[in-house]
């Protein structure tokens, strides 16, 4: 043990809504280490996310983008943080190259599923048993545990959100709650389109949540711009775009505001759950019996339709009727039911 603290190195995930299943891990790393201290090496983009995880003493940033390989530079920059005397280090990508910056700074336990035949840069290899363990995130926290344990149970990732902050994005934006429920909508999805509700849906919700004196917030980053501009469109200019005006922690404050939220599986998906903001979570080519939203206050819109899930970015034969099926009646339904609960 580093003096007082059992210091822990994370490599995390490379995606926003991965990276909040991570809290996870986390918070059970707190419970179950006195005295424990986690560092996070993770993009550059996540730092903001992980400021607002109470757990993370602090975000080391990779300087290499999704895919780059470098096996040089990723080994001296494990040498480079040896001196900080980690006790362990969890590899959460399944990838060979993740595990070579924990191997570098020669931390003494490096725990991490085999994948990739990673026997020698991971001296706590795990066998992963995916029925035993099907959720992503249950993935993430039985590397918290030891070796052989049975894991029964994970707490839920929780994102901080004060209502400082949330007055503040909110002068900010010149944004105003009235005596009106407000519901985001989150139509992007970074994954791919297949992923993504039409916009004709999401133009259709709103115009039926209007027509109830509702507000509608568009939340989501610059590259959901076009598809927020035509849902606004489309549902006569009733909407406050906020797409590409916001930063993540905006994006998280304002979540935390709104009464409830309509989701892609997306990042925002998952930030909206860990804020605690009572959702629909659409699914089109991805599964929920996967990377569910982890929540208490969830209602999932699906098609059961042959080909899904897929797990495609884009629909094999071009239909795309995972989404388009999934009404937007249907879906204002399980809106009321949050909002009543």
């Amino acid at each position: 043990m580093s003096g007082s603290f059992y210091k822990i190195l994370v490599i995390g995930p490379s995606w926003v809504g991965d990276m909040v299943m991570a809290q996870s891990l986390f918070r059970l790393l707190k419970q179950t280490h006195e005295n424990c201290l986690i560092d996070v090496v993770a993009p550059g983009w996540s730092k903001p996310l992980l400021a607002r995880m109470p757990e993370v003493n602090q975000a080391i940033v990779m300087p290499f983008g999704h895919g780059v390989f470098k096996p040089g530079a990723r080994l001296t920059m494990g040498k480079s943080l040896a001196a900080e005397k980690y006790d362990q280090a969890i590899v959460l990508p399944y990838t060979w190259k993740s595990a070579l910056v924990p191997y570098g700074a020669k931390i003494l336990k490096r725990t991490g599923f085999i994948g990739e035949l990673r026997f020698g840069l991971l001296n706590d290899s795990r066998q992963l048993d995916k029925k035993q363990l099907p959720l992503m995130v249950q993935r993430y926290v039985a590397l918290g545990l030891d070796k052989n344990a049975t894991l029964t149970d994970y707490p839920k990732p929780k994102l901080y959100s004060d209502a400082s902050s949330q007055d503040t994005v909110m002068s900010k934006l010149s944004l105003q709650k009235d005596q009106r429920k407000v519901i985001a909508f989150c139509p992007g999805a970074e994954y791919g389109p297949a992923k993504q509700w039409p916009a004709e849906n999401f133009a259709a919700l709103a115009k039926a949540l209007t027509s109830e004196n509702r507000q509608v917030w568009l939340l989501g980053s610059e590259k959901d711009k076009s598809i927020a501009d035509e849902i606004n469109r489309l549902a006569n200019n009733q909407c406050i775009n906020l797409c590409g005006k916001t930063s993540l922690e905006d994006a998280i404050d304002l979540l935390a505001i709104t009464d409830s939220a309509v989701c892609n599986d997306s990042g925002l998906m998952h930030i909206a759950a860990a804020v605690d903001t009572p959702l629909v979570a659409i699914y089109g080519s991805s599964d929920p019996s996967f990377t569910p939203p982890l929540s208490d206050k969830v209602k999932i819109a699906k098609t059961n339709i042959e080909c899904s899930p897929c797990f495609k970015r884009e629909c094999p034969y071009g239909h795309y009727k995972c989404l388009k099926e999934i009404s937007s009646a249907s879906v204002f339904e399980k809106i009321e039911k949050t909002l009543a609960a």
